[in-house]
């Protein structure tokens, strides 16, 4: 179970992963301009070469965001699934879903209200 202590959450790793991303850009368009490459010049080329350098030095941190949002989806699906059985009934007693089965009420509008 140390796999929550490893982890680290999804704003943070992708905070992290963001600025590493930003910075590579930056230094790229930095060793351009100080070549003598006009600066809007540097920072569009950065951008087209940090792309595929970022996805070979940052294979780490791209791991780990994979990860994080991985997590996040389990555990957001898992919460809907929890929150569709309880609208559903399931983890009610019997006698609940006998009283709610058996009213006469449209889709969507089983709480009485219309609109």
């Amino acid at each position: 179970m140390d796999e929550p202590e490893r982890t680290h959450g999804l704003a943070a790793t992708f905070a992290l992963y963001a600025l590493a991303r930003v910075g590579l850009v930056a230094v790229v368009a930095g060793v351009l301009v100080a070549f003598g490459v006009p600066l809007l010049v540097g920072v569009l080329v950065a951008l087209v070469v940090a792309l595929p350098l970022s996805m070979v030095l940052f294979r780490g941190m791209r791991a780990r965001l994979d990860a994080a949002l991985d997590a996040a989806v389990r555990r957001r699906r898992a919460e809907r699934e929890a929150l569709r059985a309880k609208l559903r009934g399931e983890d009610l007693g019997g006698e609940s879903e006998a009283r709610v089965g058996s009213e006469p009420a449209g889709e969507g509008q089983s709480d009485g209200r219309s609109g």
